[in-house]
């Protein structure tokens, strides 16, 4: 699961979480350059928790290449849906502080489609 996140704390917390659930964790990524890379580069995916607010950036750009890789993602933002562009609306959100269980279940419900 490739984690993009541009908070030390919240990744680092986020990827052991997820680890502990048994996933295997890519990154995390802090900026969209970061995070294309990973994704460019042909690393294995099967899933992405992007957070929405990477500092002066925003994360739409991997969304999309996610979307034209077929690689399902969670959002997560400690802003509301609002936040999220017409062409995303309909995509899973996690709403920061994370909760780990309700993000899991996510992204279980995006890998099962």
């Amino acid at each position: 699961i490739l984690v993009v996140e541009d908070d030390y704390t919240i990744a680092t917390n986020l990827s052991h979480a997820l680890k502990k659930m048994g996933a295997t964790v890519v990154g995390p990524a802090n900026s969209v350059a970061s995070a294309m890379l990973l994704i460019e580069n042909g690393t294995a995916l099967d899933a992405a928790v992007l957070d929405i607010h990477l500092g002066a950036e925003k994360v739409f750009p991997v969304a999309q290449a996610l979307l034209e890789r077929k690689i399902p993602f969670v959002f997560t933002t400690g802003y509301s849906r609002a936040a999220l562009p017409d062409d995303f609306a309909e995509q899973a959100l996690c709403e920061k502080p994370i909760d780990t269980r309700a993000l899991a279940k996510l992204l279980s419900a995006r890998l099962d489609n």
